[in-house]
């Protein structure tokens, strides 16, 4: 999921236009004499309300009209000619998340730590940010003025938590009346303008399990192609969830609901030539079953969701086993990004021009026989990457370890790598081993160096006595082949 940086919506909400963060020199938003802290308030007569209001509007666009208000409060009316495909060469503020108004039973939100990050408290229900990043939407509670935008601007896929098609279940998961959790005209209204979903089903023993997720499945099913997949995870509970309406998650029920959706799978790769449903991969590390194959994923339509990640990663080791030094000229740059990475971005998002964290602080490059160290990750995935690591130690004389780091902060059922924070890192100091020691990048703060709980990185690297690398694991590896 997208973590966004934390500014209040109410403070937001009624303010016009978008702001210009930055402007590339030499670009005609130069030209233009716009400058950082200018507000582009309309387009050819149309209101702005954020950067992907300014995008769709002058796109295609070779006569433009802009009503800019300067920082020092004078609006200004630019109309000026483009060349077909001309950029402006802009940068613009992050998109402030449109709050979500549900009571969700599983909300994550609610199992945080006090003092973790404050953005961790923000539960966002935000087409654009669906579109952009993949973030899941209930649309229990999307305006009218939203939908329309959806299908205009052709913010398609949209990612959709549906949990349930009996209404009454899913009334009862969000936490809101029958009438604003049923969204199937939503739905149907979207999938008729052409705007592709994936859906989401956060799986909650004894709620939504069994039959209720068989209809679940089939309804979803129904409007293949349009609706796309349909990823089912199981709901996470840190020692902070009290609700006792929720059920943990236990092995026995992770085997009995893959033998349950297996026999849905085999049924939809027949009648729909795809595997359709798929299962979050905690639910087989959980059951004790061995992960599918690449073939049942397909392209991985919901990997961002912790759904084939260790699929992929397994897939791409198994490419940098078989590297030679000859091939160092076809760098394997970026083969596992998805293992480590959170956050789903699409070509229309904003990214931070460097990252906060310097992700290679150790000194010169390793050859792979040099390499000794150990690597930190959460215990779900320590064991497929203990069993990997070891491949790469007899075939190239490495000495690397893993170690499985318990998640203390959060507690209960959480042991993904991306949620360990600070403290379960400075937890295991002296079990580290060689000379550096590698965290998964995800741990960080993608626009800021600070981890989950609060913790800056630059105090966890000055607690280790050796460097501390935050990069891509597989990237890492691969150049010193």
């Amino acid at each position: 999921m997208y973590e966004f940086a934390v500014t209040p919506a109410v403070t937001q909400l009624r303010r016009q236009g978008v702001i210009i963060t930055e402007i590339t020199p030499g670009s005609l938003g130069e030209e233009l004499e716009l400058r950082p802290g200018d507000r582009i308030v309309k387009v050819n007569g149309r209101t702005v309300r954020d950067y992907l209001d300014f995008r769709f509007q002058t796109a295609g666009e070779t006569e433009l009209s802009l009503r800019v208000k300067k920082a020092n409060g004078e609006t200004l009316e630019i109309e000026f000619d483009r060349e077909e495909g001309e950029d402006f060469g802009l940068g613009f503020e992050q998109i402030v998340p449109r709050q979500c108004a549900n009571e969700c039973l599983f909300c994550f939100c609610k199992g945080n730590p006090e003092d973790a990050r404050p953005s961790l408290f923000v539960r966002d229900e935000d087409i654009r940010l669906s579109f952009l990043y993949g973030n899941y939407t209930t649309l229990s509670s999307i305006t009218e003025d939203e939908m329309n935008r959806v299908i205009e601007q052709r913010l398609s896929p949209q990612y959709v938590s549906v949990h349930a098609t009996d209404l009454k279940t899913r009334a009862y998961l969000l936490g809101v009346d029958e009438k604003r959790a049923d969204i199937s005209g939503k739905i149907e209204r979207l999938l008729a303008a052409g705007i592709e979903i994936h859906a989401q089903v956060v799986l909650c023993p004894e709620i939504n399990d069994g039959p209720v997720l068989e209809k679940t499945l089939r309804d979803l099913a129904s409007h293949y192609p349009k609706v796309v997949s349909t990823a089912i995870v199981p709901v996470a509970l840190t020692r902070y969830n009290t609700d006792e309406r929720l059920t943990r998650v236990t092995p026995e029920f992770c085997r009995r609901t893959i033998r349950e959706v297996e026999r849905l799978q085999k049924e939809f790769r027949r009648t729909l030539g795809v595997t359709f449903a798929f299962l979050g991969d905690e639910i087989y590390i959980r059951a004790g079953a061995e992960i599918p194959s690449r073939r049942h994923y397909g392209n991985y339509p919901q990997i961002e969701d912790g759904v084939g990640m260790i699929r992929s990663f397994v897939n791409s080791f198994e490419k940098l086993l078989k590297k030679r030094p000859a091939d160092k000229r076809a760098e394997a740059v970026g083969i596992a990004r998805k293992f480590f990475a959170d956050a789903r971005t699409h070509p229309a998002a904003s990214v931070p021009a460097e990252p906060a964290v310097r992700r290679n602080p150790a000194r010169g490059e390793r050859r792979a026989a040099e390499l000794n160290g150990t690597i930190l990750t959460g215990e779900m995935f320590a064991p497929t990457l203990g069993e990997q690591i070891a491949r790469f130690n007899e075939v190239h004389g490495s000495r690397l370890r893993v170690v499985a780091v318990r998640n203390e902060y959060f507690g209960g059922d959480v042991s993904v790598a991306g949620l360990l924070s600070g403290s379960d890192l400075m937890r295991v100091r002296d079990e580290v081993e060689g000379d550096f020691v590698m965290i998964p990048p995800s741990v960080i703060k993608s626009d800021e160096p600070v981890l989950i709980d609060g913790m800056q990185f630059a105090e966890l690297e000055h607690a280790y006595p050796v460097p501390i690398i935050a990069e891509d694991l597989v990237e890492f590896l691969s150049r010193t082949i």
